[in-house]
C-alpha cells in the first residue's frame, strides 16, 4: 500500500553554518562594534546574548536572513522570553522545534479524518505515517494538511508505492 511520512526536521548542520555567518557579520558590522552580542547553539536550542533590546531585535533579523539563505525555515524557531543577564545585557533562548508534538499530531489526525479521505494515519514517535490504497488519496491528504496553514514547517518524506 502506498504511504508517506509527515515529519518536522531541521538540518542542524545548516543551522550551525548560519550561526557562523551571523558571528562573522556581527564581528564586521559597524553598529555591533564594541558590543558583547553573541549567539551559540547547544543541543536543540540557541542562546542569544545582546547588549540591549535594539541589538536583540537586530540579531533576530540576522537570524531570519541567514537561516533563509541556508534554506532553513525560521518558523521552526520558538522564541522564549528575554531575561536579564550580567552587565545589563539580555539573554534569550530560542528552541529549535524538531518532530511533531502530541497536540499538533492530534490536530493533523483530526483534520485528515474530517476530510473523509480513504487514508489511515498513525503517530509513530515524532512522525505521522499516512497510508492509502491510491496515490491520489495520499496527494489529497497532503493538500488538506497544507491548506491547514500550520506555523511549524512540515516535510512529506518516505513516499512509497
Amino acid at each position: 500500500m502506498p504511504s508517506f511520512d509527515i515529519v518536522s526536521r531541521v538540518d542542524l548542520a545548516e543551522v550551525d553554518n548560519a550561526l557562523a555567518g551571523i558571528a562573522r557579520e556581527i564581528a564586521t558590522r559597524f553598529d555591533f562594534k564594541g558590543s558583547k552580542c553573541a549567539i551559540e547553539r547547544r543541543d536543540g536550542d540557541m542562546v542569544l546574548v545582546a547588549d540591549d533590546d535594539l541589538k536583540l531585535k537586530q540579531m533576530h533579523e540576522l537570524l531570519k536572513v541567514h537561516l533563509t539563505r541556508r534554506k532553513v525555515d525560521p518558523a521552526a524557531l520558538d522564541y522564549r522570553k528575554p531575561e536579564k543577564a550580567s552587565g545589563n545585557s539580555l539573554r534569550q533562548t530560542i528552541v529549535i522545534r524538531q518532530g511533531i508534538g502530541a497536540d499538533l499530531a492530534r490536530q493533523l489526525l483530526r483534520e485528515l479524518k474530517d476530510a473523509k479521505l480513504k487514508v489511515q494515519a498513525a503517530v509513530q514517535g515524532g512522525e505521522i505515517r499516512v497510508t492509502g490504497k491510491q496515490r491520489d488519496d495520499l496527494q489529497a491528504a497532503i493538500a488538506v494538511i497544507r491548506r491547514r496553514g500550520i506555523e511549524q514547517p512540515l516535510q512529506y518524506v518516505n513516499f512509497r508505492e
